[in-house]
């Protein structure tokens, strides 16, 4: 009986955590069934998910320092989007005011979500790392796993050497996380490939519904590969290098205050 209140509180919490992603679905799902008049589809998206992000500040379920980690991720998803469509890798076919070398503005908050997640999943359940490799080591990893996203168009993909040095460098590096008075852990790369997994999940749903479109899925629409998962694992790292390491700032400022 225990276990099973352990994990209502952790199913509430991962739930509580998910917000803004579901609100993404929901919006995605809405506006592939119901149009929107005077307005294209990919602009009332952005406006919606603005409308959300203002009100979950304003609620308290996300604070000031969350919404400024959010909006570093949609940057930064954003630039990555805007060099893949340039690059054929997808497209986003409806027409929209708000849409930047031809990537619609709401597409960076796809990859906030992943950091809204972390953040909230972070602050709810009590979470720190042990075996945290440092600042100089992630960071060049997640600097590595970033630029391999652009480069590989170019030069060799050297995405299964970073997932290997991903093993190496955070091997010592386990989670702890709490639910209620118990504390529990997993190995971060552990987690990695759990939440990798889940978004890959996400993007299919995200590719049914006329988020964004694969070369393959014009015609009708066809499961992603498989091998997206490995490229989710690795921008889950990055999200997780970036939180972790603003987690760890704001307490050291917050110990020496």
């Amino acid at each position: 009986m225990k276990s099973f209140i352990q994990l209502l509180h952790f199913g509430y919490h991962q739930a509580m955590s998910c917000i803004f992603p579901v609100a993404i679905f929901g919006t995605l799902a809405l506006s592939s069934v119901i149009p929107f008049p005077y307005i294209h589809r990919y602009d009332a998206i952005l406006l919606i998910l603005l409308a959300v992000q203002y009100l979950m500040f304003r609620s308290g379920l996300e604070t000031w320092d969350e919404i400024k980690v959010i909006c570093v991720f949609h940057l930064i998803g954003l630039l990555l989007e805007i060099y893949k469509v340039h690059m054929g890798s997808w497209s986003y076919p409806e027409p929209a005011y708000s849409k930047i070398f031809g990537v619609p503005l709401y597409s960076g908050f796809m990859y906030a979500s992943v950091a809204s997640f972390m953040c909230q999943i972070w602050r709810r359940l009590r979470m720190d790392m042990t075996g945290w490799p440092g600042l100089l080591p992630s960071a060049l990893l997640g600097g590595a796993i970033y630029l391999n996203f652009f480069t590989h168009h170019f030069i060799p993909d050297f995405r299964w050497w970073l997932t290997a040095l991903v093993f190496v460098v955070f091997w010592k590096t386990w989670i702890i996380y709490r639910v209620r008075s118990v504390t529990y852990r997993m190995p971060l790369s552990l987690a990695f490939i759990i939440v990798g997994f889940f978004i890959w999940l996400a993007e299919n749903i995200s590719t049914f519904l006329g988020a964004w479109k694969y070369p393959d899925q014009h015609e009708s629409w066809q499961l992603v590969s498989f091998s997206k998962i490995s490229s989710w694992f690795l921008l889950v790292i990055i999200s997780v290098i970036i939180v972790a390491q603003l987690k760890y700032v704001k307490a050291k400022r917050t110990l020496q205050s």
